[in-house]
């Protein structure tokens, strides 16, 4: 199995976001969620062939959601519909300085993923593929979602984007999930509790967030690593070296959104060969811009990302 992804040849990757889609329940009301959604519809602003691979309820909030998703670059064809369990759904309070907290509701379509056959042709041809670690809470999805990653190509891209939320953590999905990726990305805040379920002594050093991701990347077959960091930027180390981005400075209204819109970038980027600098550039602005909105989707379109983009950017609008 290789962990060196392939450049698309063609303009539009096919990206598929596995795991949840839920409806995230605000002070001010429901809003389209799960770290899957958002990353689909940002790829495919950037003129991606965005999938949306997950499950929800036939009930109101399920059409709902496919009447929300509707006008949007997303590919909803592979959505699966439950018949019994409802469209999923979580409790989310902002705090003044614009940091989410999470409820999340358990016994939902989500938790109930099933590797069809369509869903394995889909795998087959997946570009890229992100997965995360909420989505496998339960055996079943956790055992579709494993089998998806497993019967993708070989110079598939496997995205996994650790989603840590108490008392959803497992050292066996976190384990197989970054032995399986070629791709890690985390946050600061989750970097010490990712080391504690590898089993893995966190680095002291002077630079530790540069030592901590070198000593992940060398227990694993890892292509690259990224570590967001709020308002500090981020750090992205690949086999071939590495860059640190101080980050771009936004009036943060939520940032409820903006982790899967530096993901959705990185992930394009890497697809098109670009470089460590122009990637890092690229999703800190477009996570920055997220964070100054009031939506984890905004009906608009953020400022170009950078000339490598603008092609994309033009058939996004």
């Amino acid at each position: 199995m290789s962990n060196w992804p392939s450049q698309v040849s063609g303009p539009k990757p096919r990206i598929v976001a596995l795991g949840e889609v839920l409806w995230d329940v605000l002070p001010e009301g429901p809003r389209l969620g799960g770290a899957p959604a958002n990353l689909c519809a940002m790829a495919g602003r950037l003129g991606n062939d965005a999938i949306l691979a997950s499950r929800i309820g036939a009930d109101e909030l399920g059409n709902r959601m496919l009447d929300t998703l509707s006008p949007l670059p997303v590919d909803t064809s592979f959505l699966q519909k439950d018949a019994v369990l409802p469209t999923g759904t979580v409790t989310v309070k902002v705090t003044p300085e614009g940091q989410p907290s999470y409820c999340i509701h358990e016994g939902v379509a989500w938790d109930a993923l099933q590797m069809t056959q369509a869903w394995k042709y889909l795998a087959a041809e997946a570009d890229a593929v992100c997965f995360g670690s909420l989505a496998q809470r339960s055996a079943l999805s956790r055992s579709t979602i494993q089998d998806f990653v497993s019967n993708t190509r070989e110079d598939c891209l496997r995205v996994f984007d650790i989603n840590l939320r108490p008392p959803f953590l497992s050292k066996a999905v976190v384990r197989w999930s970054v032995e399986h990726a070629s791709m890690l990305k985390l946050n600061d805040e989750e970097l010490t509790t990712v080391f504690d379920l590898l089993g893995l002594p966190l680095p002291s050093a002077k630079d530790r967030h540069r030592a901590s991701l070198e000593v992940l990347m060398t227990a694993f077959p890892l292509y690259m690593i990224c570590l967001t960091l709020g308002s500090e930027g981020s750090l992205i180390v690949g086999r071939n070296g590495h860059y640190r981005h101080a980050g771009v400075p936004t009036a943060v209204i939520d940032t409820v959104g903006a982790g899967d819109a530096f993901l959705a970038t990185v992930i394009h980027c890497v697809l098109h060969g670009a470089s460590l600098a122009e990637t890092s550039e690229a999703a800190n602005r477009y996570a920055s811009w997220i964070a100054s909105q009031a939506s984890a989707i905004p009906e608009t379109w953020p400022p170009p990302l950078f000339h490598a983009l603008d092609d994309s950017n033009e058939s996004a609008r």
